[in-house]
């Protein structure tokens, strides 16, 4: 009988992870951030269809990069969890740092106990009210979660255009600036991203219970002008 050959764990992990890292780095960024007006996620897509971009709950939004396939996965159990929790308990009871730990948990367990890591990077934001800051948290491929602070990249490029963000945009400003801010850190100075290739998001206080918001071409168009 032949033996299995044998392979330090150490391997494992560190083959697996660059594997994840390969196939996330193949996709393009996205950008969320905060700026007055709320919560913005910009993301190069230019699918009218395949949003990387959506809505969650009433102030919970959720983006994705890497393979479309696998995170809309996240996104769909994403929903119905919060709208499990919702209707047992109360919609307020539904909040990104739950669902972001949920999540971080699963990705864990799959980059640890299944052969084929997931090939995603995730962001789960939360638009604060009632005197509550904004919240951003990046979940990794292996379950790693990061609380941001104001600003996070996710996929392609990310700590090249990380790095371009920071230097136009430090600190928060008007909707209009981040949004121009956000779509020049991903474009880079060698190119130019028209408003058909961006897909914009907003989690915003409209006075209603619902604040996300997706933006169409020539909303984004003009804003960008």
């Amino acid at each position: 009988m032949t033996m299995p050959f044998y392979v330090a764990p150490e391997q494992v992990m560190k083959d697996r992870a660059e594997y994840a890292q390969k196939g996330i780095a193949r996709g393009r960024a996205l950008v969320a951030t905060i700026s007055d007006a709320g919560v913005l996620i910009v993301a190069e897509n230019p699918s009218r269809t395949l949003h990387k971009i959506s809505e969650i709950y009433d102030r919970v939004a959720f983006a994705g990069v890497g393979k479309y396939n696998e995170f809309d996965q996240l996104r769909v159990a994403g929903v119905r969890h919060a709208d499990t929790k919702g209707f047992a308990y109360s919609r307020e009871d539904v909040d990104a740092r739950s669902l972001a730990n949920l999540y971080a948990q699963y990705l864990g367990q799959v980059f640890t106990h299944e052969m084929k890591p997931l090939e995603v990077e995730i962001l789960v934001a939360e638009l604060g009210v009632d005197g509550k800051s904004d919240q951003l948290y990046h979940i990794a491929y292996e379950g790693t979660i990061t609380d941001e602070p104001r600003f996070v990249v996710l996929g392609g490029d990310a700590e090249t255009i990380k790095n371009r963000f920071a230097e136009l945009d430090q600190s928060i400003q008007s909707f209009e600036f981040t949004l121009k801010s956000a779509v020049a850190a991903l474009a880079g100075p060698e190119r130019t991203v028209p408003a058909t290739d961006l897909e914009v998001g907003i989690l915003e206080d409209r006075g209603s219970r619902r604040t996300f918001t997706r933006l169409d071409d020539a909303r984004v168009s003009e804003l960008l002008s």
